[in-house]
């Protein structure tokens, strides 16, 4: 039963001034903002790279192999990378890795502007983008202990997810425009020179809160087994960690199909691509924004859990509408709820997790995001080929929904976690 007292406990949790705790921390505003202006171009290329193959080829199935060959990697190097996130210093890392990335963007955009680009260059090219955020994506999880307080850990990553929807939301639009006012290859130039961004607040950061390396260093063998260990012994984070895989394999892996859907179902071109792409982020970066503003809340499994429903409900409607601004609203509830999901099973598993074993439990999270959602990605395209999007789409949303009640049938420990 609701009553006043609960209305007013909920109120005293969700302020605006709890909004923006972590910013206090210098090395963390950095980052903030070096990172909010990379990921603008980061999501400027992604969006443009998929339109543009599907220029090229007019086919799905193509979307599916760029994201696909941008997670092969995933499954080849990131569980070895969580060893590397453990015995090297992350920030080192992360200015290697971001700089790889800027070379790719530059590489991409010059085949662009002297007209010499082929499908198989975006592939080639999403492959070796996959490498370097194979490397970089443990490194990056772990390394916000080192720049916050673990009790703003929560906070900064809302924090997080509010940069990266940020530039969901407002990057494919961008995009999309300006795709369709100077050509692709001026997106991706914008995105290599927004990596000069982080790698200047990387350069910056003094002070950062000590990394606790291995004294003894054991082969790379024991220690992935220790940590892969780590994992499958200790229950909430398996469960997390299986949430966050079914999730990106098949609730968010649609989101392979935006281009084709764009220009099929709502008889639309780039702009329309990057919309689609922006309405979802803008959920994503509201949801991301109330989770910060709630402060250090204790009720994280039940809003969790809430997600896991409300994502499938939004998907089946996105599957049914045919109209422009209704296929953005319910995109809009999408992107808010996968935000719940993925934010807090990230918190969720940080707070769990041994400080020692952190590089190595947030490459296995990585690896199943990171490794699962190109497979999704894969498989829709291959069912939108025979069966069309909206079928695809909607069967997604159907097995999701399947996940959601498993989970609240058979693990209900998750809707007490805080």
């Amino acid at each position: 039963m609701i009553t006043i007292e609960k209305i007013a406990s909920f109120r005293q949790r969700f302020s605006l001034s709890h909004t923006f705790t972590a910013l206090q921390s210098r090395n963390y505003r950095l980052w903030f903002f070096g990172q909010m202006i990379s990921l603008f171009g980061t999501w400027m290329q992604s969006t443009t790279q998929a339109f543009l193959i599907f220029e090229l080829t007019r086919s799905p199935v193509y979307l599916g192999y760029v994201a696909f060959s941008s997670g092969v990697p995933t499954w080849l190097f990131m569980l070895y990378a969580g060893v590397v996130a453990d015995r090297m210093k992350r920030r080192n890392l992360l200015l290697i890795t971001q700089t790889g990335m800027m070379i790719l963007a530059f590489f991409l955009a010059s085949l662009t502007f002297l007209h010499l680009i082929k499908p198989w260059h975006i592939i080639a090219l999403a492959f070796g983008l996959g490498v370097a955020n194979a490397f970089d994506a443990p490194a990056r999880q772990a390394f916000v202990l080192e720049m916050v307080d673990r009790q703003d850990l929560t906070n900064a990553i809302a924090l997080n997810s509010t940069m990266f929807n940020t530039a969901t939301a407002l990057g494919p639009a961008l995009a999309g425009v300006t795709y369709a006012l100077l050509g692709p290859a001026w997106c991706f130039m914008i995105n290599g020179l927004s990596f000069l961004a982080v790698i200047a607040a990387l350069l910056a950061m003094m002070n950062l809160n000590p990394q606790p390396l291995p004294v003894e260093r054991n082969s790379t063998l024991v220690d992935l087994k220790e940590g892969l260990g780590y994992v499958v012994s200790h229950p909430i984070i398996r469960i997390l960690i299986g949430l966050v895989g079914m999730t990106a394999l098949f609730s968010i892996s649609f989101t392979a199909l935006f281009p084709a859907w764009a220009v099929r179902i709502l008889h639309g071109d780039a702009r329309t691509n990057g919309f689609l792409q922006s309405a979802r982020g803008m959920g994503a970066l509201i949801s991301a924004l109330f989770i910060a503003s709630l402060g250090r809340f204790k009720f994280k499994g039940k809003l969790l859990t809430f997600g896991t429903f409300a994502l499938p409900a939004g998907l089946i409607v996105f599957s049914l509408v045919r109209w422009l601004p209704l296929s953005l609203i319910s995109l809009v509830a999408v992107g808010g709820a996968s935000i719940l999901i993925f934010n807090l099973a990230n918190a969720l598993v940080q707070t769990q997790a041994s400080d020692q074993l952190r590089g190595r439990v947030m490459s296995v999270y990585s690896f199943t995001f990171f490794g699962l959602m190109p497979v999704g990605g894969l498989l829709a395209g291959a069912v939108a080929e025979s069966a069309g999007e909206p079928v695809t789409v909607m069967l997604w949303a159907l097995i999701s929904l399947g996940s959601a009640a498993t989970i609240w049938a058979f693990f209900p420990k998750l809707r007490g976690l805080q």
